[in-house]
């Protein structure tokens, strides 16, 4: 990875991300490795975009929490795709390890010879470069796991490899941000299954807590539209897609009421216009992409909201089989 330490290029932000700061906003002249595509059709929320343009300036720690596929971790490669900011995401997941993290000694041949040599790990390797590191799933890491990152999150954390007796001074281009769906203090609700209360000592090391929520519904067709031309320029139009984000809505609604337990993210609607194109039946792509797995007792619930947003009765919601679901064909006697 090469060029300059520091972004250089000043960046208008009412162009790039549709809204004015004050903040000094700079970006590297050309990508490099690990710099994100540029995802044209993604939207930027102004306070979630301030919080982690506000990392990338000021090196401020950035945890950006929200719901399940309102595009947390989109949200900062996107921005970093724009600022050309290398970015590199560590899912925290249970099986994550404090060696996979730190690094570990591992056996290599040289000259012919086999010699025990230390393997650097991946927070060791983007401390020493500029690199937007990013912790998907932070509130799912295990504690020893977490524990590593303590100093780390100071602004200017070293960080002590005490295998190989160093102590690493961060690249000035390192940055660090996290995403969680909870804040920290648990799963309250039964849809994060794996997610734990955090260290508040740790929390308390965030600079910034941002949280995403789901979009305006113009500005979810907007990018429904975007993914999947196709859908919007046929097979029922904006006009459909307007009604898809509309039941995803219902179903958001009903679930802050308790009434479901399973909610539509924008990543559901988009899988839903996509699975439109290939069967091109509303009732049966809405069934194949989200009601199936939703609890039979609260279907009637969603065939109820289809109702209001398509104007009639869904056909197959029932928990009967549908012909062309798998179901046997009716015995003709």
């Amino acid at each position: 990875m090469t060029g300059p330490d520091t972004p250089t290029e000043a960046v208008d932000t009412e162009a790039m991300f549709g809204f004015g700061t004050t903040l000094d906003v700079r970006r590297y002249a050309e990508p490099t490795e690990h710099v994100p595509a540029i995802d044209d059709a993604y939207r930027f929320d102004p306070d979630v975009t301030l919080a982690i343009l506000s990392g990338f300036t000021h090196n401020r720690r950035v945890l950006v929490q929200g719901a399940h596929g309102t595009g947390k971790s989109t949200h900062i490669e996107q921005i970093a795709a724009r600022l050309n900011w290398p970015c590199v995401r560590i899912n925290l997941d249970g099986h994550l390890t404090r060696l996979d993290l730190i690094g570990r000694d591992a056996i290599v041949v040289r000259d012919g010879q086999q010699v025990t040599e230390f393997q650097e790990g991946m927070l060791p390797w983007a401390v020493q470069r500029p690199v937007a590191l990013v912790f998907d799933e932070y509130d799912a890491g295990r504690p020893d796991v977490l524990f590593v990152l303590q100093r780390v999150l100071e602004s200017d954390g070293h960080f002590t490899l005490l295998d190989q007796n160093r102590v690493l001074v961060p690249h000035p281009g390192f940055r660090l941000f996290a995403t969680a769906n909870t804040v920290g203090l648990g799963d309250l609700t039964g849809l994060y299954r794996g997610t734990q209360q955090l260290n508040q000592a740790q929390l308390d090391r965030w600079s910034m807590v941002a949280t995403l929520d789901y979009l305006d519904p113009a500005v979810e067709a907007d990018i429904v539209a975007r993914r999947v031309p196709a859908l919007a320029a046929g097979g029922g139009g904006p006009e459909l897609i307007d009604s898809m984000v509309a039941m995803a809505a219902l179903t958001r609604v009903g679930f802050a009421a308790g009434d479901l337990s399973t909610v539509m993210s924008p990543r559901t609607v988009i899988s839903w216009a996509e699975n439109q194109l290939i069967v091109d039946e509303i009732d049966r792509s809405f069934r194949l992409t989200f009601a199936n797995r939703c609890d039979l007792a609260e279907r009637p619930i969603l065939a109820e909201y289809f109702q209001r947003v398509f104007g009639r009765d869904i056909v197959g919601l029932d928990g009967a089989p549908v012909s062309g679901d798998g179901a046997d064909e009716p015995d003709p006697s």
